[in-house]
């Protein structure tokens, strides 16, 4: 009789918890997990660490559960750093096992040996472990996975020594049901819902973590029975609030007094599942006083460092929910709903008119990823997202290599949803080589591809702190259509306004991965 490994114990283990699609980039430390690779598993290859990280995070945004990722030693964990930091500030349950040397070679500082492997991926895990025996995996694993998936969620790491997984084991497996959430203390709320009551003008800041929850239904309830403006925290990685909704207001810049400047109207300010607030330049003007404001956050560590404030801890459905037991209709007027800039022309092929034509062909259903940066502002005006269960995606660190990946992965988790990614030339090259994983897995995706011919966000922010000659920021040259065919999608140039609707139209029914290049005029929006 064939004893009982490691190996054997982790993957029923894995199967328990929901973990058996893995993404990965192989090398030999991880030989002993992978071999002899079940049926009833599926291994999502890609060609870079970066790329890999990226697409488990996408995928585990979309489908709101954990998803396992195998790195390749200290290499392949260096390689996945930059995409591994987006999935922390993503709040991504990313389980992170990276293959090691085996035990006996350790202390010699061996070749592909990780030294010191958990300390690697930290301040940006949650918890990070290389066990003390082999018969430890299976159970650090499964901790993993409850440190993962508990509020505030995030990625974590384990790393496992080769000769580990073929070790024997008679412990048992041990799957326990996921941690849930938790709801808010019962003081605060009635506190929170005694100032709503109180309030002539009172406003909702959503962010990123109330479409994680699953809440953007219930929100938009809450604001409804205010008759709230409800604005979009800066910097927010998913949409959660219909931005067609007559209640919506808007987007706040990520500069402390656009902040101040757009919430001086309102007499309460309720945030939830954001920081308040995340910002990105200083203009070193003094900030006008911000109303009275609440924070609903599960992050303790959010509540800590706003500056001002009452905070009250809960996960969002659960803290939305017990705000809609708490308070009643309210008869204040609405706000006036947003205006919209008018539609462009099609005298020039610029950003704003892909992103306006984009709106007019996306099903209802689509799920757009975006990473183009010197364009954010402009998709906010002319590409609405409306979806109430994931309709968006991006990256909340503001480090590049998400979008094409992140469309693959979102690809995986959502086969009846049409993904889309919109990506700047220069973010597109820091995950590439995910064009391959989706022609592999045959994804029937589109690619819109923004070329500007250089880093503009760069630019244009250098611009406005007084830069000059800045190196680095030019690019041009790319072929990105026969780029894309050399990876196995399908490539499409288009220089051109007039054929822009045609292109988009035939990729967006292409049931294979299809690329659009679109040679953008330059723009010189301000970004914030």
């Amino acid at each position: 009789m064939n004893k009982r490994t490691v190996l054997d114990a982790t993957r029923e283990l894995l199967r328990e918890l929901g973990l058996t699609t893995v993404f990965g980039n192989p090398g030999t430390t991880e030989v002993p997990f992978l071999t002899d690779w079940p049926d009833d598993f599926d291994y999502v290859l890609g060609l870079q660490e970066s790329a890999v990280v990226a697409m488990a995070d996408a995928y585990a945004q979309a489908t709101r559960r954990a998803v396992l990722v195998n790195l390749h030693s200290a290499g392949g964990v260096g390689h996945g750093l930059g995409s591994l930091f987006n999935a922390y500030r993503n709040r991504t349950p990313l389980i992170i096992v990276a293959g090691q040397q085996i035990r006996s070679l350790l202390p010699h500082e061996p070749f592909l040996g990780a030294m010191n492997a958990p300390e690697f991926p930290k301040p940006y895990v949650k918890w990070s472990v290389e066990p003390a025996t082999a018969e430890d995996v299976p159970a650090a694993l499964a901790r993993a996975y409850h440190v993962a998936t508990q509020a505030p969620s995030g990625p974590v790491f384990v790393s496992v020594p080769a000769d580990d997984w073929t070790a024997t084991t008679e412990r048992p497996v041990i799957s326990r049901p996921r941690v849930r959430g938790f709801a808010p203390d019962p003081e605060a709320v009635t506190e929170l819902a005694a100032a709503l009551e109180a309030a002539e003008r009172p406003a909702i800041v959503v962010g990123g973590a109330v479409d994680h929850d699953g809440a953007v239904v219930e929100t938009v309830a809450l604001a409804e029975r205010l008759n709230a403006g409800v604005w979009v925290a800066p910097m927010s990685y998913r949409c959660s609030f219909p931005e067609n909704h007559p209640l919506f207001q808007g987007f706040l810049d990520p500069e402390r007094g656009a902040v101040s400047d757009r919430l001086a109207a309102y007499d309460l300010v309720v945030v939830l599942g954001a920081p308040a607030f995340t910002y990105h330049v200083d203009r070193g003007r003094e900030a006008a006083p911000m109303p009275p404001l609440f924070i609903v956050s599960d992050d303790e560590q959010v509540l800590a460092r706003a500056f001002e404030g009452t905070g009250i801890r809960a996960t969002p459905k659960l803290g939305v929910r017990a705000l809609l037991n708490a308070v009643e209709r309210s008869t204040r007027p609405a706000p006036a709903p947003l205006r919209r800039p008018a539609k462009p022309g099609n005298e020039k092929l610029t950003a704003e008119f892909v992103y306006a034509t984009l709106a007019d062909l996306l099903p209802d259903n689509a799920l757009v990823v975006e990473e183009a940066p010197s364009h954010r502002g402009i998709m906010h005006d002319h590409l609405p997202i409306t979806a109430t269960d994931t309709g968006f995606l991006t990256m909340a660190s503001g480090t590049l290599g998400y979008g094409v990946p992140g469309v693959v992965g979102a690809a995986l988790a959502l086969p009846d949803r049409k993904v889309v990614g919109v990506i700047g030339d220069g973010s597109s090259m820091y995950g590439i080589q995910a064009l391959w994983t989706a022609a592999r897995q045959e994804l029937p995706v589109t690619f819109v591809i923004l070329d500007n011919t250089e880093y503009a966000a760069v630019r244009i922010l250098g611009d406005a702190i007084g830069g000059a000659k800045l190196p680095g920021t030019q690019l041009g040259g790319i072929d990105f259509a026969t780029l894309a065919a050399s990876m196995g999608c399908q490539g499409i140039a288009i220089t051109e306004a007039t054929a822009l609707s045609g292109a988009l139209t035939a990729a967006l029914a292409d049931k294979r991965p299809t690329l659009v290049h679109v040679r953008v005029s330059a723009s010189n929006r301000s970004l914030y």
